[in-house]
């Protein structure tokens, strides 16, 4: 047993049963050890979290630096926003670990950085100096945030209008904002 093997077992079960109702005792019972027998290999349940949190983010920038491979513009903001959702949908533990705030060593050493510079990539595309861009990118992901948090909650399936057609819908928006940013 290794911490990697803990850590993508951890993220597995966090997929199934919620990335709230992960724990240790969890996660043993998971793996048919006993909870001290995992503390040779995490700290305690915030670090196996952590842990977590820093895979998530590494599996999503995976995903989106291959998403935006080549492209620029528009449709470089249409593939970031579809593999944040794609993601989000396959992997819903994951991708609620992702959101936790880390501490800053495990920042400084996660993945969290390449999500920004992806973001600030797709960005480049847009007429956007500091501070707006910041405030884009803030923009973004609050936008990409909220949709697919409200997707998964089930908070759009009393509408007859296909939550994808929205979808689309809401990056051809977002793309018109990028494009004609108001001055300040």
């Amino acid at each position: 047993m290794t911490v990697e093997r803990l850590t993508q077992a951890a993220a597995e079960l966090a997929d199934e049963v919620g990335f709230e109702k992960l724990t240790v005792s969890a996660l043993a019972r998971r793996l048919g050890v006993r909870d001290a027998s995992l503390y040779s290999h995490i700290t305690n349940a915030q670090d196996l979290r952590m842990r977590v949190a820093a895979l998530a983010l590494a599996e999503l920038a995976d995903r989106v630096a291959a998403a935006l491979a080549g492209r620029a513009g528009k449709d470089a903001l249409v593939a970031f926003a579809n593999a944040y959702r794609d993601y989000a949908k396959e992997h819903p533990g994951r991708y609620a670990a992702a959101q936790i705030e880390l501490d800053p060593e495990t920042a400084a050493a996660s993945a969290a950085r390449r999500h920004s510079e992806m973001t600030r990539a797709v960005l480049r595309g847009y007429p956007l100096p500091e501070p707006d861009q910041t405030d884009a990118v803030r923009l973004l992901h609050g936008t990409l945030h909220g949709y697919v948090s409200l997707e998964k909650a089930g908070g759009f399936r009393h509408h007859p209008r296909a939550v994808d057609a929205s979808w689309r819908r809401s990056l051809d928006a977002l793309d018109a904002v990028l494009r004609n940013w108001p001055p300040a």
